[in-house]
């Protein structure tokens, strides 16, 4: 590994908080993404309009604001909390809105709203004949979900979620802001103490454009799998 006047070690590390936190947040993403998708397609008016307002929220309002409110405001509310357990029952006990769990809160809760349309979409192109087929068989609703709908609704939503991946990754670079020591932050204070920004920041592009690139062989992987049977490539 390349030393890279002392900082190399470091930049290791933070390219490891920026994995964990991608992948973190993806998972948050995904669920929150399945909530909000099946939120829209509900009947019921109170729970599409609150899944709407969601998806109108994170639209209008910047990534990162939306970090710093949720880290800043976040730890506020803690705080709040804190003090009232010790105004009511002398429990004196201080919680730090830690900076790596509010990366991934945040960025999590922004693309749930992205892969809940790209969710939506794709539960939406699905067949419904050939569910109704499966029911006809005597399957019940899980055994149509996991045979039927969920295969085919990956089949439409693998080229969006992988989009929606790809910008995920990027935005880990926003964590810098609220102090975790990922790869981008290290990288510019190496670069403010030694005044040499191309020595640290290109490692840091090429370190995000290979993790990019393996991205897109796994997701292109995916696509083949699920595109077996409908005369995918």
């Amino acid at each position: 590994m390349l030393d890279l006047q002392g900082y190399g070690p470091r930049l290791l590390e933070g390219a490891g908080v920026t994995i964990q936190l991608a992948l973190l947040s993806l998972a948050l993403a995904l669920v929150l993404g399945l909530i909000t998708a099946s939120a829209k397609m509900s009947r019921n008016r109170l729970i599409h309009a609150i899944a709407t307002v969601y998806t109108t929220l994170i639209r209008g309002v910047p990534d990162l604001v939306l970090m710093m409110l949720l880290f800043f405001g976040g730890q506020m509310g803690v705080n709040v909390i804190s003090d009232m357990l010790y105004d009511s029952f002398e429990i004196d006990y201080y919680i730090s809105f830690n900076a790596f769990a509010a990366g991934v809160l945040t960025i999590g809760f922004i693309f749930g709203a992205y892969m809940g349309e790209t969710f939506r979409g794709a539960f939406m192109a699905v067949d419904n004949g050939q569910i109704e087929a499966g029911r006809a068989y005597g399957m019940n609703n899980w055994l149509v979900f996991r045979r039927i709908r969920f295969p085919q609704m990956m089949r439409h939503a693998l080229p969006g979620l992988s989009n929606n991946w790809m910008v995920l990754l990027k935005t880990t670079a926003l964590v810098s802001v609220i102090g975790l020591s990922d790869m981008v932050r290290v990288a510019a204070e190496a670069s403010r103490a030694t005044h040499e920004p191309f020595v640290f920041l290109l490692p840091v592009a090429a370190a995000y454009l290979m993790i990019a690139s393996v991205s897109e062989w796994i997701f292109a992987r995916l696509q083949k799998r699920y595109n077996i049977g409908f005369g995918g490539h």
